[in-house]
């Protein structure tokens, strides 16, 4: 079932000495700024594709084509709110991140309340780029690639993933990171393409074979859902069920409620409060470029549904009773899976191998170790940023340019170790990748995301309010994973994830209002730069007059509302 040819060894490694090549040769680093922001001259092209790559990662692609495995195309509601999210960024938080002119958003934290607030939250957003982001993909990375050669040693893979990813990253920064991640997303959309295509050729009919022959299996109960049923779990009873967005409240993954509450949270935190992702926008050229690009990569997200969530659903259709014994891969309680249902995460590999030609295959492997590369660099740099400008630079103001690229090299030879010895932890914890990210982003999102809101649209918000926010939410989330894991109070236990990040962001705002209505407010002259004025939008209206329709962002933001209207309307 896994095995490679020699055409697609071959693919495989042309395709990542090339791209290692490549990297280093668009190499900036000639100051700080050249280094961590990639001279500050992206235009909207590289900034929105560059926002796509980071975000569509080798943990992406595994994650969203196992959980529409599982729960089908309702994890899409992830990707379309990413829109709306992007559209509200580029409006309102983007023009103060640029005219500010900083490295990070801990840096912006500091401008707007103070250093405790920035240097929590940089701490928090390193931990969050090692544990989440780059050990997912070296993760990903590692099942993929196990697979595929059973004999190698698993650390070994980790080690050449992640020295695969660093090796034009250390050397390049941004613009190496950037410029690598524009190809690699240009391969990853035609390998996904490529995949729904093949998806498609062996079921047979299109779109309505693919609905009629889903109704059929549905009602014949000839579709594997492993012990959902047996746990009293949602099981769509037909095709239209499969891809509907909406879910009735009982659904464990995502309840129709989630949509308004904790999936723009998420979402939030994600594209506009993330080092990981904000940064590529921080290196446009302009305002002008990063809110196109910003629009740009919210465009790109709507394709999702049909080339890397549609596969999934196809994977419940073809390979939903697949015996996959042979791939030898062990779950969580030590036993051998032997369907998809019970180790999603391989949905994506076993589409790969069992549907892919030769030499197709060496390429849509190729696209993912492009996504793994690219997600791992981008967290690389995001990460050795924050510690670099946060802390080095604070502690050591006196350190010229080219010392803090140094720095910042260092750290992320640092950063790389930590990230392959975090790897076991998320194989240890669960067998759904796609489950495990989102958990944590919910667990940590939410003091943030009350902390930035309130920070540019209520000026009275301080300080001493942002701390004892960002600190009670932290603890409360710890607690929350406590009681988890050790079952201290069920009633909180039983609480759906999504549930619990809106709780956790109501308890920070409130808190965070309370605090700082109680202590001293900041000056106007600190906190003018930092927050949003209705006089502002009067202003920029009148700058826009006169502009054509395809540079005006305002427009541009309703047409790109419209066609998301009308991709989720069609799945609603």
């Amino acid at each position: 079932m896994n095995e490679l040819s020699y055409i697609d060894i071959t693919v495989i490694v042309v395709y990542l000495i090339g791209i290692i090549i490549y990297g280093i040769s668009k190499s900036k680093r000639g100051s700080s700024e050249d280094y961590f922001l990639g001279g500050r001259t992206m235009t909207w092209p590289i900034v929105g594709i560059a926002l796509f790559s980071a975000n569509i990662s080798s943990s992406t692609l595994v994650g969203l084509a196992s959980d529409a495995y599982q729960t089908n195309i309702n994890v899409y509601n992830y990707e379309w709110y990413a829109v709306v999210v992007l559209i509200f960024f580029a409006i309102f938080f983007l023009p103060f991140y640029l005219r500010s002119g900083v490295y990070t958003m801990p840096e912006f934290l500091e401008r707007r309340y103070d250093k405790r607030s920035r240097y929590y939250f940089s701490f928090i957003t390193v931990v969050g780029n090692i544990l989440v982001d780059t050990a997912a993909g070296l993760y990903v990375g590692k099942i993929v690639l196990t697979l595929l050669f059973p004999s190698m040693d698993s650390t070994l893979i980790l080690v050449i993933l992640a020295v695969a990813a660093a090796a034009y990253t250390i050397p390049g920064g941004l613009n190496s990171v950037i410029q690598t991640e524009v190809i690699q997303a240009i391969l990853l959309i035609i390998g996904s393409c490529l995949l729904t295509y093949f998806a498609f050729d062996q079921l047979g009919g299109g779109w309505s074979g693919m609905m009629a022959k889903l109704d059929t299996m549905l009602s014949a109960g000839d579709v594997n859902f492993g012990n959902r049923l047996d746990e009293g779990k949602y099981i769509p009873a037909n095709a239209d069920e499969v891809f509907s967005l909406v879910r009735p409240s009982n659904d464990e993954f995502m309840p129709w409620w989630g949509l308004l509450t904790g999936v723009p949270l998420l979402g939030f935190y994600f594209w506009a409060n993330n080092q990981f992702m904000v940064q590529r926008v921080l290196g446009a050229k302009d305002l002008n470029h990063g809110r196109w690009g910003a629009l740009f990569a919210g465009f790109l997200k709507l394709p999702v549904i049909f080339i890397m969530v549609v596969p999934g659903v196809l994977a419940l259709l073809l390979f939903s009773t697949l015996d996959i014994t042979s791939l030898n891969y062990t779950l969580t309680d030590g036993t051998i899976c032997n369907n998809l249902s019970d180790c999603p995460n391989l949905t994506y590999p076993v589409l790969l191998f069992q549907l892919l030609p030769v030499g197709v295959l060496g390429l849509v492997v190729a696209g993912l170790m492009a996504a793994m590369m690219s997600s791992v660099s981008a967290t690389f740099n995001s990460a050795s940023t924050l510690v670099t400008m946060d802390f080095v630079k604070q502690l050591k103001p006196e350190l010229t340019s080219k010392q803090l690229v140094r720095v910042g090299q260092i750290t992320t030879v640092i950063l790389v170790v930590l990230a392959i010895s975090w790897v076991p932890f998320i194989e240890s914890v669960s067998d759904s990748l796609w489950t495990y990210l989102q958990l944590v982003i919910a667990y940590t999102c939410p003091p943030a995301v009350s902390t930035f809101v309130l920070g540019l649209f209520w000026k009275r918000a301080n300080g001493n309010g942002s701390i004892v926010s960002l600190l009670t939410g932290f603890s409360l989330a710890v607690f929350m994973i406590l009681s988890q894991t050790f079952d201290w109070i069920p009633v909180i236990n039983e609480l759906h994830f999504l549930a619990k990040a809106t709780w956790l962001f109501v308890i920070c705002v409130i808190l965070h209002m309370i605090v700082s209505l109680m202590t001293r407010a900041q000056s106007e002259e600190q906190i003018k730069e930092y927050t949003y004025k209705k006089e502002m939008f009067k202003e920029e209206s009148k700058e826009l007059i006169g502009l054509p329709w395809y540079k005006n962002y305002r427009i541009l933001s309703v047409i790109l509302l419209v066609i998301t209207a009308l991709v989720v309307g069609f799945f609603w």
